[in-house]
């Protein structure tokens, strides 16, 4: 049985009322229901999992990497304020495994699911010649709908503004290439060795699910709470939060305002890695960073705590050349 036929049940599972048709068709067919927006625009962002899957691969885990791709794609329409419609994968292999292919669109389907976004087609490749047999590639597209007067495109944004970061859950999608060269090059560790300092083996830290903040931050976007948002993903801090400044607006971040999760103390100690290249590379523990008005401040965080989250206020906004500087 095929990759795709083993997995039809799991995707069926994640069918909203828009999509129309079944598995299979060469197409995805999906009717949007705009029912209470002044002004529909489309959001739609692409992205992979990056070298995370190197990891998957020599773990033998493969449904974690797609909750990964989605909820990576998920956050990143989510900080422009919108809502995930559907979702479309490609898998790519040397050799189509299908109990491999099979356990990534499972946990597609599963994050699709849990983000109320349909997964509405996609397409698997082997290629032979391209990819070594064992390995394989990851990537998807999302499409969102936010309504323009809720759009966040930067323009809000003011000096004042408050930095308020959410936790990660780990690495997410970046800075695997470091991390990889540090566990298995350097210390010489292997997926199943257990790390004391981070109480857990290899593997599991590293394969931390991505988080997807769009249960408990949509309510802020559509209050009109956030002047903007930042995923911090690849480029870290100094490249993410510039994309949603304006001119004349400068973030400043203060490094030293939370917890950092033992993994990245580690990854910084054991490197070692400078400071600078660690909130260049990696979230460092923040994954989303909220740009709040100081007024809206006190109604954003009872939102965020009765959903279960723990803000911190890591910095806030300042007049000057567009940017970042830390603190």
């Amino acid at each position: 049985m095929g990759a795709v036929a083993r997995a039809k049940a799991a995707i069926r599972s994640t069918f909203t009322a828009g999509v129309l048709g079944d598995v299979g068709g060469f197409g995805g067919l999906f009717r949007p229901d705009f029912t209470g927006l002044s002004d529909p625009v489309l959001v739609a962002s692409t992205d992979g999992v990056g070298t995370k899957l190197k990891v998957a691969i020599a773990a033998g885990v493969h449904d974690t990497v797609g909750q990964d791709l989605v909820n990576h794609c998920v956050d990143d329409i989510l900080v422009q304020g919108a809502r995930p419609l559907f979702f479309l994968d490609y898998v790519a292999a040397g050799r189509i495994r299908p109990e491999v292919v099979g356990s990534v669109l499972e946990g597609l389907a599963k994050a699709c699911r849990e983000n109320g976004c349909a997964l509405l087609g996609g397409e698997t490749a082997e290629m032979p010649g391209v990819y070594a047999e064992d390995d394989y590639d990851l990537a998807g597209t999302i499409v969102g709908v936010v309504d323009r007067p809720r759009l966040l495109d930067g323009s809000r944004v003011r000096p004042g503004d408050l930095l308020l970061g959410l936790p990660s859950s780990g690495l997410h999608t970046n800075g695997y290439s470091l991390a990889r060269k540090l566990f298995f090059e350097k210390l010489g560790l292997g997926p199943s060795s257990r790390v004391d300092e981070l109480g857990t083996t290899v593997a599991q830290a590293l394969l931390a699910v991505h988080r997807s903040y769009l249960g408990p931050v949509l309510p802020l976007v559509e209050k009109g709470l956030v002047s903007a948002m930042a995923h911090i993903t690849g480029g870290g801090f100094p490249d993410n939060l510039p994309r949603v400044l304006p001119d004349g607006c400068r973030a400043v971040v203060r490094p030293g305002s939370w917890e950092w999760p033992p993994l990245f103390r580690f990854l910084e100690e054991r490197g070692p890695v400078p400071r600078a290249e660690m909130l260049r590379v990696f979230n460092c523990g923040i994954g989303l960073v909220l740009l709040v008005p100081e007024a809206s401040r006190r109604e954003a965080e009872a939102i965020l705590a009765a959903a279960g989250e723990s803000p911190v206020e890591i910095g806030l906004v300042e007049s000057g050349a567009r940017g970042v500087r830390f603190a």
